[in-house]
């Protein structure tokens, strides 16, 4: 068992009475150091190494006889007569032609080059290494968020392709548009049925899943802000954890099933996957769509395959691929790697504190690290090879690993409860935290991908290209 939702204290009913309007800016933008990393100019020029004279040019004998010659002649200074030195005078003129320089140069000595071509030459000879990445330690902005359950096992905030970002506070369902900063109520369910337990945005980002406490599901149309239908009898408790597959919609309940619903049709509950005995808190299907991964609050992972699903679809009920038993708490932070189709990372509750890494074709864990703390949520970075975590005591941080290392390479503060859900914008850069402090935090934790060079146009496209040129 994990530490589930928590009473509201005497503090917090006081702090409540005050009108706080959701979704608003909770303060001041911190200030955001330049993050230019162009080069500076140099201040002095880098000279290379000494100048070494050309061998061939030097005469080695006239250099000694020069060395030697004064040493002679003090030597010798008393002996020496006018007429030996007239002699020496004149055998020097004709036979050494006046020559008095030891080290001659063929050439004068190259003009120092400059650091910058220097540095273009050896770039050509080896690869430059990649500049870190800057990771901003401040949230970019900061959302009031009241009434946000703190429940560990549900599933309150996503992040659609539209860009809209939904998050249920109690028993309203509110939409915040990233690219002009808006906000608006799309539902508020009535007392029975609530408080919204889940949500989650279908693929063509435009409707809305929302799971209930009353165990039914609601399906919206986020653009003309329609109920299209409410989905009944699918679960016997509350709806925690909700999964898109195209039109397939799998639901997670307290009740410990997992119900696949096919949205298209009027008898949606197609599939039912039977292999938890507590409440189901995590939902997450492969980027392919063929597995579908599970955790619960009975410390269990499962992996179920999409073609066991589909070969037995009078019997109703499915087996699991792998039955995972590894973590000791509940486990509801799930994420399928982008990069690596069969590597799955999951994160367990307070008792458990650990990452691990699994390998879902065979069902081998490859890698556990302990974090210290209760895993709350887990983000892979789409554009390298990075895993964000969310905790709950004693830091409620946000922290960016390097994979496969599991090297720490920031820890993101700010949050002063556990931080129990995170959503990742469409483009992958910024992720949103939402916290039992009741704040909605963004990060620019990822920072901005590299833009990829375009594919050269194809002269002909269609089945028959391999057929265009006659030979």
């Amino acid at each position: 068992m994990d530490a589930g939702s928590h009473s509201i204290s005497s503090e917090k009913k006081t702090r409540a009475a005050v009108q706080r309007q959701p979704l608003q800016e909770a303060g001041f933008r911190p200030y955001m150091p330049s993050l230019s990393t162009a080069p500076r100019k140099p201040s002095a020029k880098c000279y290379g190494d000494r100048f070494i004279p050309d061998r061939s040019a030097m005469d080695m004998d006239m250099a000694h006889y020069l060395l030697t010659e004064p040493r002679k002649n003090k030597e010798n200074a008393a002996a020496a007569s006018p007429s030996k030195e007239a002699y020496r005078r004149l055998l020097r003129e004709k036979l050494l032609n006046n020559r008095t320089r030891i080290l001659a140069f063929r050439n004068k000595p190259p003009e120092p080059e400059n650091v910058s071509a220097a540095d273009a030459v050896s770039s050509h000879q080896a690869k430059p290494a990649k500049q870190r990445r800057y990771i901003p330690q401040s949230a970019e902005r900061t959302l009031d968020a009241p009434d946000l359950v703190d429940d560990y096992y549900l599933n309150l905030m996503d992040w659609g392709s539209s860009n809209l970002l939904s998050i249920a506070l109690g028993d309203t369902m509110y939409l915040w548009d990233a690219s002009n900063g808006s906000t608006s109520q799309l539902v508020t369910v009535d007392e029975d049925s609530g408080p919204i337990t889940s949500v989650s945005w279908a693929p063509d980002g435009r409707h809305l899943a929302i799971g209930l406490n009353s165990s039914d599901i609601q399906l919206w149309d986020t653009s003309s802000s329609r109920l299209l239908r409410t989905l009944k009898g699918v679960h016997e408790s509350r709806v925690g954890s909700l999964a898109w597959n195209n039109n397939i919609l799998t639901t997670g309940g307290m009740d410990g099933r997992i119900v696949n619903n096919d949205v298209r049709i009027r008898d949606h509950a197609v599939q039912t996957y039977q292999g938890h005995s507590q409440e189901v808190c995590g939902l997450k299907w492969s980027g392919s769509g063929q597995q579908l991964a599970s955790g619960g609050n009975d410390n269990l992972l499962h992996i179920w395959d999409v073609l066991m699903a589909s070969s037995m679809p009078s019997a109703g009920r499915n087996q699991w691929l792998h039955r995972l038993e590894d973590h000791t708490a509940a486990v509801k932070a799930l994420a399928w790697c982008p990069f690596q189709s069969n590597l799955l990372a999951t994160g367990g509750g307070g008792s458990d504190r650990c990452i691990k890494f699994w390998n879902t074709h065979t069902g081998a864990c490859l890698n556990s690290v302990d974090t210290g703390s209760q895993v709350c949520a887990l983000l892979w970075n789409k554009n390298e090879r990075e895993l964000l975590s969310s905790h709950g005591f004693t830091k409620n941080q946000l922290t960016l690993w390097k994979y496969p290392s599991m090297v720490k390479m920031a820890e993101l503060t700010g949050h002063t409860s556990r931080v129990l859900f995170m959503a990742q914008s469409p483009d992958g850069c910024t992720v949103a935290s939402a916290a039992a402090d009741e704040t909605l935090r963004f990060w620019n934790v990822f920072g901005i991908p590299e833009v990829a060079k375009p594919a050269p146009k194809a002269s002909h496209t269609g089945m028959f290209n391999s057929f265009n040129h006659i030979r």
